[in-house]
């Protein structure tokens, strides 16, 4: 790892929340990622970025093995078309690269839809903003954080 703190790491501190910082470096698998981090598989956060509309995101942290059930998230937000953007989108409305994106410290604040299973789950880990790089807080702490609306939106 290197010396400078990745970009989600100020923003931790700035919420208050206590995490820690784990090299993730040359890692193929979530096996890897959760055996590196010291995790379940299922306390892997993916943050994907889903476009409501033009210029209009949401963040989704969906738990490790799952994926996004794309009716119930349209149920949710209540629209009846979402996608993903392709990565230069998703980088241009976060700040990170797809495999480092994650809702804390964006270049713009987008609202942040937690998946219900996530909850109660202790300590979780999610990208940091730097490849390699993965930070590791406690669910529910990182729920609040970012003013997350938990929402049964994987399967």
């Amino acid at each position: 790892m290197t010396a400078d703190p990745p970009p989600a790491a100020a923003a931790a501190d700035t919420l208050g929340l206590t995490y820690e910082l784990r090299s993730v470096q040359g890692v193929r698998s979530a096996e890897e990622a959760a055996e590196a981090t010291g995790v379940a598989p299922e306390q892997l956060l993916k943050t994907l970025v889903v476009r409501r509309a033009d210029d209009d995101f949401v963040l989704v942290l969906v738990p490790g093995p799952r994926s996004i059930d794309w009716p119930k998230l349209r149920a949710h937000l209540g629209v009846s078309r979402l996608s993903l953007p392709d990565a230069d989108t998703a980088r241009d409305a976060t700040g990170y690269e797809r495999g480092s994106i994650t809702p804390l410290g964006t270049t713009r604040v987008w609202p942040v839809i937690a998946d219900a299973a996530i909850a109660g789950t202790g300590r979780v880990s999610l990208g940091s903003g730097r490849r390699g790089t993965a930070l590791l807080t406690d669910a529910d702490a990182l729920i609040a954080a970012v003013s997350a609306d938990l929402a049964d939106v994987t399967t």
